[in-house]
């Protein structure tokens, strides 16, 4: 059985194609992620990082090319087996956090898996397990306004991670908080991937950040290349 969760053949991605104002984002990206890896990808901002997150997610479809994850091939998916693959397989993380302010750290990090028809008390075992590996325990019950930034970052990746997915995929997941913060934060993510074995692909404008995970790619003129 292959190792490998995600596999990225020949993206190509284009807005506004045949206008004025076109613009060939993905000219044939290609991306092996193996079980257990954290690989970094970096580019300038509108390079087309999260155009390639959100095609590796499930969340859009590429003019051409071939997404696998898990050794399924999603070409051709109607959007209830993309969900499905999606809601079980995939985690996502943003640059906010986007927690749901009416309910507190716990029951954000509940719910994801109540919607994937999980018990409620195996849901909320689940949730306190996660948020003690992240160091949030005694902040559980707490409504995300009333968390630091950095608290609520790690309840995000808490909650990208509810339904044990395979793949994380995370989109400058530090790059709201100060150098200190974004340390802190990325030691508890780091500690999440490598404690769950799952795969993780993490775009970043934080070299020393990129540095510590398995590999560094650039997206450079659409396309997936080693860096440095």
């Amino acid at each position: 059985m292959s190792d490998v969760t995600l596999r990225l053949s020949g993206i190509e991605k284009t807005y506004l194609p045949g206008t004025p104002g076109e613009v060939r984002v993905l000219r044939g990206a290609d991306l092996e992620l193996h079980a257990g890896e954290m690989v970094a990808l970096v580019a300038p901002s509108g390079a087309g990082k999260s155009t390639l997150l959100h095609i590796a997610g499930l969340l859009d479809v590429p003019d051409a090319g071939q997404v696998e994850i898990a050794g399924q091939d999603m070409s051709g998916r109607g959007d209830r087996a993309r969900t499905i693959v999606r809601r079980q397989d995939v985690g996502f993380v943003y640059q906010f956090h986007h927690l749901l302010p009416e309910f507190t750290a716990l029951e954000n990090v509940t719910l994801p898996q109540l919607a994937n028809g999980v018990s409620e008390r195996a849901a909320q075992a689940r949730a306190t397990d996660l948020l003690t590996r992240v160091g949030v325990a005694e902040r559980a019950t707490h409504r995300p306004a009333a968390l630091s930034g950095g608290e609520q970052q790690r309840v995000a990746f808490c909650r990208a991670l509810a339904n044990a997915p395979r793949l994380l995929l995370a989109d400058e997941p530090t790059g709201n908080l100060d150098p200190a913060t974004s340390e802190q934060v990325f030691d508890a993510l780091l500690e999440l991937v490598r404690g769950t074995g799952l795969s993780a692909l993490i775009a970043t404008h934080n070299m020393d950040l990129a540095a510590r995970m398995d590999r560094v790619l650039r997206l450079d003129d659409g396309r997936l290349t080693p860096a440095g």
